[in-house]
């Protein structure tokens, strides 16, 4: 009998990431009757977003070791059942501080999906196919970012705030129950390493300069945007004078261009090196920002000259991501689940840092370009590094048991 792992469904990999994604942002609409309703001040009802951002980048950590531990499959519906459920009592939160409980377990749930589901993709495809898998899959991924503030004011405009986290619960419980019948384990037979020995395999990936580069420079290249998102609703209402609703078309225009990237990337990933194509994906976004920064610096800002950079640089942002995200869970094949869980943690700790810098100073378009140029740099420069350290060869799996 065949014993080797499966491949998992890529529509079903992509629902359950999409889902962590999707939670983040589908309350962003809601903020200001959520506050009204709960008598919460706008800091306090931020916070609902801050810790949200917070347990996705602390839970991957978590997740990725006990995925390679004890299997993929019954720790992501463990992290369905805690998604499902603080969606549910949050939709009865009776104050503030309840909710921002209660969106923390939401995250912590959430982000099973992100780090699993790219450990699934890798699981049983060489590396090539893993990126094309991985492009396809972020092709659903990106879209929540995109659809989910037209969600979020469709229902809350519609029955309210509290019915989202009904609706994200029934989410949840979707995605457990097609994983229940429909997901294979796909962790290999037999892998089942002891704990000791897969904290020390851990480890090495946090000494390895190529799994660091891949890491870091993935982050700067994707989730530098999170910066730019934060600040967009300054830069074209406040500084160029658009009406609020037009920020969204804008912001989808963005989307657009990760999504537009990941079918490239779908397309032309086995034809190139991995690696260097992160390195001209990333060139691109680069280029972009520095445009960017230019109208900025010589006052030729408008809605094009931001869109049209924007566009380029998130296309960019949609071909480095699967690239580099295969290079750095094939660092140790022992590992794949705490490697995606650390790459995952490097993106939102990036995205995080990129948001508070465009805080920064009185000018968001100065300060959002200035942060993309930057991270671009910085992911260049981790890409080059990473690409100077040769993969090492396969070795046996540690502390296995048969």
């Amino acid at each position: 009998m065949d014993s080797s792992p499966k491949l998992a469904p890529l529509w079903l990999l992509g629902l359950i990431t999409f889902s962590g994604t999707l939670a983040m942002h589908i309350f962003v609409p809601a903020l200001p009757a959520a506050a009204r309703d709960l008598h919460a001040s706008s800091a306090a009802i931020q916070l609902t977003m801050s810790v949200y951002i917070l347990g996705l980048a602390a839970g991957q950590l978590v997740y990725g070791p006990l995925a390679d531990h004890f299997g993929r499959r019954p720790i992501l519906m463990v992290g369905l059942v805690i998604y499902a459920a603080s969606g549910l009592w949050a939709a009865f939160a009776p104050t503030v501080d309840t909710l921002i409980g209660l969106r923390l377990l939401q995250a912590l749930g959430g982000c099973s999906g992100m780090v699993i589901g790219r450990a699934m993709v890798r699981d049983n495809a060489l590396p090539a196919d893993a990126a094309r898998r991985l492009a396809l899959m972020n092709l659903v991924v990106v879209l929540g970012p995109g659809v989910a503030p037209l969600i979020g004011s469709g229902v809350t405009a519609t029955f309210g705030w509290r019915a989202l986290f009904f609706f994200l619960a029934a989410l949840g419980a979707v995605n457990f129950a097609f994983t229940w019948t429909l997901l294979p384990e796909t962790r290999a037979p037999g892998r089942t390493s002891h704990f000791g020995l897969l904290m020390r395999d851990y480890g090495r990936l946090l000494k390895s300069p190529r799994f660091l580069g891949y890491a870091l420079g993935g982050g700067c290249a994707t989730t530098a945007m999170y910066g730019f998102v934060a600040a967009s609703p300054f830069i074209y209402s406040h500084q160029l004078g658009r009406p609020d609703y037009e920020v969204g078309i804008y912001l989808a225009c963005q989307f657009s261009g990760v999504w537009l990237g990941s079918v490239t990337a779908a397309r032309i990933i086995t034809r190139f090196p991995i690696d260097r194509l992160a390195v001209v994906a990333n060139l691109v976004s680069v280029t972009a920002a520095l445009a960017f920064l230019i109208a900025v610096l010589t006052h030729h800002l408008s809605v094009p000259a931001v869109v049209i950079p924007i566009f380029f640089f998130a296309a960019g942002a949609g071909i480095a991501s699967p690239a580099a995200l295969t290079q750095a869970i094939s660092i140790n094949p022992n590992v794949v689940g705490s490697a995606s869980g650390l790459y995952g943690f490097s993106q939102m700790a990036v995205g995080a840092i990129c948001t508070a810098a465009t805080g920064l100073g009185r000018d968001p378009a100065l300060a959002s370009a200035l942060v993309l140029v930057i991270a671009g740099a910085i992911a260049q420069a981790s890409f080059f590094v990473a690409m100077r350290y040769r993969a090492p060869p396969a070795v046996p799996p540690t502390g296995t048991t048969r």
